[in-house]
């Protein structure tokens, strides 16, 4: 029998210990290599060291970090609504990749995955594994009104939180579309190509969009 869609209740939504080491290790770590990428690789590791550095790391906590955290719990709470046990658990080798990637000028982030048992269809399992990079498009356009805001109000810190929560969101969403290993889009195009490939374009072009129109270059 498959999972069977219920009633979400947040009394449903436990996290043990090791869930929450696990989720604060892989936030921390995935703001201080998105911090180091954003500021131009190893060169920047300097400057992440200096005053102006630690607002940036703040920054980034706040985008990378929150997309992160939002996008496996996305899965989780997803995950509960069919019955099933679900999980976080940090891939540590993934989380250095991830450090020393941005190092050398580029990221790949793929901190870990929320693990999850119990009888599902392959429907269900897609929509699952959707939650993630639909959390990452929809958190892309909550954190418009703060550039919008920023630009508006001469904020180069306002500004700056704005492009790095749309920009990274907008690249956790097409990143976890890519359907290749543990990634989101190999489950997802198992079950729809369609649904996978309006998503995965969506993503994909809102982001080179972003790119392209500099925005996603901004820096104090």
């Amino acid at each position: 029998m498959s999972g069977q869609l219920s009633t979400f209740r947040l009394s449903d939504l436990r996290f043990s210990d090791r869930e929450l080491k696990d989720l604060a290790i892989s936030w921390l770590a995935l703001g201080v290599a998105f911090a180091i990428f954003f500021e131009g690789g190893a060169g920047a590791v300097q400057r992440l060291l200096s005053p102006n550095g630690a607002v940036l790391l703040v920054v980034s906590l706040l985008t990378a970090g929150v997309g992160f955290l939002l996008h496996e719990v996305a899965h989780k709470v997803v995950a509960v609504r069919f019955g099933q046990v679900a999980e976080f658990r940090a891939d540590h080798s993934m989380l250095f990749l991830a450090i020393m990637s941005a190092l050398l000028g580029f990221i790949f982030a793929a901190p870990g995955a929320v693990h999850h048992r119990g009888r599902v269809t392959k429907r269900e399992h897609g929509l699952i594994a959707l939650a993630g990079p639909v959390t990452n498009v929809v958190l892309g356009v909550v954190f418009l009104p703060i550039f919008a805001v920023g630009s508006l109000a001469s904020s180069p810190l306002l500004l700056l939180i704005g492009a790095r929560g749309i920009a990274v969101n907008l690249f956790l969403a097409a990143f976890n579309m890519i359907p290749y290993g543990p990634l989101d889009g190999k489950t997802i195009i198992a079950w729809s190509k369609p649904v996978w490939a309006a998503t995965f374009l969506v993503s994909v072009l809102a982001t080179v969009g972003f790119f392209i129109s500099g925005a996603g270059s901004l820096a104090l």
